[in-house]
Order: structure tokens, then sequence, then C-alpha cells
């Protein structure tokens, strides 16, 4: 058998110097920056030079090894995003269980938290925050414990602006305080509205349930103006009625709770009020029956409000813990303070007025 040739790697050297060239050997330098490891090879003067490994597998190697760190961390975050649907659907389970056994609590007004906080608000924030893009401020001014009355203005021919502001304080209260709404007779003569109503926490605008409410540390909502002032005419928009008699004022003085005045601009323009029709709005048993530039004209369309910029605004509270007992009986003292707590609101309308840019901006 013929002897095997050896054919040298550097065959375009000198065959003459291969006896006398040293052996290979690993560089000690080991992986270079970026992954590339280098190999010591003999130069063109018999030198030790580096000799770069090919581009195409280093590059694999190092996409491998990429991608095999990453693979924990997908699964990690696609475990992550499954946990918190199954808590998800977990806690909505439990939440119709709880429902359909009847195991929840409502107080003696029928206010049911669990309801309000897991499905009510979340109906009504969309409205808040993408169709009104409501802005608020001074919610700092409402206290964060005890008793208090908040006294706004009313419009918009029908009653959003009071669910409005309970949305307001409810996501924006750094306690997470809940808005009590003292409401009128016809919302609880209503199906369906009267038992949402009572789930959102509303009550009748009587002293005595207001007095009950504030008693109990409760954040209770009163819109004075009534009906004159969200049934008024679109000419007259932004001109507070009269606040009635006073009967807030002696609510507030009987339990020592601050008055907050709360001021809401948006509200009067999404149902333009151009007429009533008094004679059907008495055959319905209504205290008005609106007539706006698209209702009832378009029919259900008409009755989808304009959606406007809002903007509510809490004043600085009015003490009342400062007077004697008698002082609620006291009709002067009422007047004042109901005077002082409509200039303030109207003061307020119309600064938030002048810096409004847009009825839709």
């Amino acid at each position: 058998m013929a002897d095997a040739k050896v054919i040298p790697f550097d065959d375009d050297r000198s065959r003459g110097n291969a006896a006398q060239r040293p052996a290979r050997r690993r560089s000690p330098v080991g992986r270079r920056k970026g992954g590339e490891s280098a190999v010591r090879g003999v130069g063109e003067a018999g030198e030790i030079g580096e000799v770069q490994p090919l581009p195409g597998r280093a590059q694999t190697q190092q996409d491998g090894a990429v991608s095999r760190e990453e693979e924990p961390l997908d699964r990690s975050e696609a475990g992550g995003h499954d946990g918190g649907l199954e808590r998800r659907v977990a806690a909505g389970l439990a939440f119709l269980r709880r429902r359909l056994t009847g195991e929840y609590e409502v107080d003696d007004f029928g206010y049911d938290e669990e309801l309000t906080d897991q499905v009510l608000m979340s109906l009504l924030r969309p409205v808040y925050e993408k169709y009104f893009r409501v802005e608020v401020k001074g919610v700092e001014n409402i206290p964060a414990e005890g008793g208090a009355l908040i006294v706004a203005n009313h419009s918009g021919t029908l009653p959003l602006d009071g669910l409005m502001m309970q949305v307001a304080v409810h996501d924006h209260h750094p306690a997470d305080r809940h808005l009590r709404l003292l409401a009128a007779d016809l919302v609880f003569v209503l199906p369906v509205v009267n038992e949402l109503a009572r789930k959102l926490g509303h009550t009748l605008a009587c002293a005595e349930d207001a007095e009950r409410l504030l008693a109990q540390g409760e954040l209770v909502g009163v819109m004075p103006e009534g009906f004159k002032g969200i049934g008024k005419p679109f000419g007259e928009r932004y001109k507070l009625q009269r606040f009635g008699r006073g009967g807030f004022v002696s609510t507030a003085l009987r339990q020592g709770a601050p008055i907050i005045p709360c001021s809401i601009v948006g509200a009067e323009e999404i149902y333009p009020m151009i007429g009533n029709a008094k004679t059907l709005a008495r055959l319905l048993g209504f205290p008005y029956f609106p007539l706006t530039p698209t209702f009832p004209w378009l029919g259900p369309l008409g009755a989808i409000p304009l959606p406007t910029k809002w903007t509510i605004q809490f004043g600085e509270p009015i003490p009342t813990d400062g007077y004697p007992p008698e002082a609620a009986e006291d009709p002067m003292l009422m007047f004042n303070l109901t005077d002082q707590v409509r200039e303030q609101i109207q003061h307020t309308l119309y600064k938030l007025l002048v810096q409004r840019r847009s009825v839709f901006f």
C-alpha cells in the first residue's frame, strides 16, 4: 500500500519550511466581543496570526443562544397574561355566584356597593372618559372622611350631570369615596330607573334621608335647582335658578357637615332644549317634555346626547360646624349661606366658560 500523502492546510506556503513551523495551539484569548472566537494561525512571515471563524456559523450560534435565552421569558410573559385572565374569570364567576345565591349586602337605602363598583360604574365610565371627556378639578376639596354635602348646578334636560359627578368622585378621590345623590320623586316611580337608582346609592331628596346619610359619615350630593334647572330653555343656559328655600343648608347645619359647591360645565349643551310640549308633559305626568333640534324628530337617534366637553370643579368647602345647634332654625342665616353657595357656583361657571375653548373640545 502506498504511503499516504499529507497535504498541509496552508498549501500556498513553502513546503520546505513546513517541518520548521510551530505546532498549532488554541489562543488563550477565548471569545471576542460580539461572540466571535479567535484562533491563532501562521502568518506570511511565520508569525502567529488570527484566523476569523466563519461568520455564518458564528452568527447562527449567537442567534441560537439569544433565542434560547428569550424562550423562557416569552413563556413567563404568556403565563402572566393567562394568570391575569384566569383571575378575572374566577372573580367574575364568584361575583355571579354571589348574585345568584343572594350573598351580597345592601344598606337600608338599597345601595349595593359591589354591584356599583363592579358593574354600574364600568358601564358609566366609557361615557365619562371617552364620550364627554370629563375634566375634574378641585377633588382634593372633598374631605377624606366624615359627612359632607356637595351642592351642584343642574342642567342638561336629562340628569346625566348627577351620574357624571358620581363617577368623578368615585374614580378621582384619593380616599375612594362614594357619592350618595338625593333624587326627585319621579326617579323612584319609573320602572327599571327606580331599581338602578337605588343600587347606585341614590335616595329620596328629603331632609330625613339626607340627615341620616350625613350622620353615618356619607358624602351626599344635592342639586337644589331641581326640575327648574334641568328643564330650563337653552337660552337660559348657565344661569342658575332659585335654590329653593335652603333646606340643604338647614340639613348641613344640623349635622355640622361642610358644604362643597360644585360647578358643572358641558351638560347644558347635550340636549339643547328649544321648546317644551307642556300638554304632552301633563298627559305623561312629566314636569316637562323637551323639544330639541334632534328630538323627537329623529326618533330614538334624537335621544343620543351631543358629545360635549365637560368640566367638573369642586370648590372650597364652607364649614358649618362653628354654628350653634339652633342656627338651623335661623331663616336669615340659611338665606345668607344659600346665597353664598349659589354665588360661588355661578361665579365658577362664568370662570370656566371663559376658559373653555369650545363646546366640543
